[in-house]
């Protein structure tokens, strides 16, 4: 007797189907096409949850630096102060600061920078 796997090949690809719902054109209802198109989102899914931090640093070192220079420094030699005098902020908290509390900002920039 011969034995058919149709019934687990539909439900295979039902829910194949299933993820591609939404995508445009062929890639939502032909299951070759759905495939691929599904492989590909996991696959930029994961590098972007990666590249997601990367960018987000970025942007807090950019807010930082912006915040430092309106006060005639850089932002490696603020690093290099913080690292010598043990002040341990980290950098969101950091462009947090600079952002929504600049007294605040100010006051840890000029504590870094006492000799």
């Amino acid at each position: 007797m011969r034995v058919s796997h149709s019934v687990s090949s539909r439900k295979r690809h039902r829910k194949l189907l299933k993820l591609a719902k939404g995508y445009r054109w062929k890639r939502s209802n032909v299951f070759s096409y759905a495939k691929n198109a599904v492989m590909k989102a996991g696959l930029y899914a994961y590098e972007h949850r990666r590249s997601k931090k990367r960018d987000y640093r970025k942007v807090w070192i950019a807010r930082i630096s912006a915040a430092l220079q309106l006060m005639g420094m850089n932002y490696s030699t603020f690093q290099h102060a913080m690292t010598k005098k043990m002040i341990i902020l980290n950098r969101k908290v950091l462009s947090n600061m600079a952002i929504e509390y600049p007294e605040v900002f100010e006051s840890i920039v000029k504590e870094a920078i006492k000799s």
